[in-house]
């Protein structure tokens, strides 16, 4: 039996190649919300002895271990970080966005 797929390169983004609106911005909570995982997991962290330990409601643990992002900006997510006594360094880059061909406009 032959399997006829199509391999097709991604963009990095996994929200862009999904056509989302607020690709960045998804993408940067996600990888913001990764790195709180990590952390509550090196230290073995419920969601409430990370309450208990920073003075986030544990609600806000829970979407993140849930990847329920939605109700999280991005500096809430960086300031957890912080409050996690982790020292924070934001890059950002600016570069114009390629053209969109009008082929790629599948509507």
């Amino acid at each position: 039996m032959k399997d006829d797929f199509e391999l097709v390169r991604g963009s990095g983004n996994v929200f862009r190649d999904f056509g989302r609106a607020s690709a960045n911005l998804e993408q940067a909570r996600a990888i913001v919300a990764a790195k709180i995982i990590r952390i509550l997991d090196k230290r073995k962290l419920s969601t409430r002895a990370a309450q208990k330990l920073t003075g986030v409601p544990y609600t806000d643990f829970s979407r993140i271990r849930n990847s329920r992002l939605d109700r999280l900006s991005l500096d809430r997510m960086i300031s957890i970080l912080g409050k996690l006594d982790e020292d924070i360094e934001v890059n950002i880059s600016f570069k114009p966005r390629p053209p969109i061909i009008e082929k790629e406009l599948r509507i």
